[in-house]
């Protein structure tokens, strides 16, 4: 049987050493570091917040550009750099880009071209026509036109060479429009109509045409059409 006691019967001295087994018990409870949070008992288990990603700000990714942590997925095997037969009226050293079949050729003369897989313009942006090339840089800085910045406000003003730039290794600027052909650090594009206008290319095949043109080649762009069914050589290549 439990007897209460009043709280007027019980002495001082009493409640002093019950408050001390009290602080005894819960220090017992607490042990710890000397460093332990006194309030931590009662404190909710709460996991530290997650920031979350700014949107439309221009610390916003730009989209060809991947974290270097991922690696991105090789273009098909029909788009990998070889020598062909390609007949052609146009002389060696000329370059022609066969936007509807995403091929990028460099005549080599008698019958013979090397060609490269490539990406063009999405639909609305697929251009034609005969430039030169005028400027030749390796890792070049990127500053997006003024086109570009009105569509997508978020793209950053200027982005330095380097394995992250949208440019890739090398670009190729043609006359004195805002189209290049210049690498990319998303292989995975090539053979699809991604860009705004410019011709991609993975960054060991535009190396490779970057040591082969010079400023002055000429550079033919077809014009765009319905792509036409692969043939079994492609599909082989």
């Amino acid at each position: 049987m439990t007897i209460f006691v009043p709280a007027r019967f019980v002495r001082p001295r009493a409640l002093v050493a019950a408050a001390a087994i009290g602080v005894s018990v819960l220090g017992v409870m607490m042990s710890g570091t000397a460093s332990a949070n006194p309030f931590a008992l009662f404190a909710p288990m709460l996991a530290p917040p997650t920031e979350a990603p700014l949107q439309g700000s221009l610390h916003a990714p730009v989209e060809t550009m991947l974290p270097r942590d991922e690696t991105p997925a090789a273009p098909s095997a029909r788009f990998r750099r070889q020598i062909v037969d390609y007949k052609t009226a146009e002389p060696a050293g000329t370059v022609v880009v066969d936007t509807p079949n995403t091929y990028l050729y460099f005549v080599l003369g008698n019958g013979r071209a090397v060609r490269y897989g490539i990406g063009v313009g999405r639909d609305g942006f697929r251009w034609s026509g005969t430039q030169n090339i005028t400027r030749k840089a390796e890792w070049p800085d990127w500053t997006p036109p003024t086109e570009m910045v009105r569509r997508q406000p978020y793209l950053p003003r200027f982005v330095a060479g380097g394995p992250n730039n949208p440019l890739g290794a090398r670009a190729l600027y043609l006359g004195d429009t805002i189209y290049r052909i210049h690498g990319t650090n998303a292989p995975e594009t090539i053979g699809e109509r991604v860009s705004s206008g410019c011709i991609r290319m993975v960054n060991e095949d535009v190396m490779d045409l970057y040591g082969r043109v010079h400023v002055g080649t000429r550079v033919i762009v077809l014009p765009g059409r319905d792509r036409r069914v692969d043939t079994a050589a492609d599909r082989q290549g």
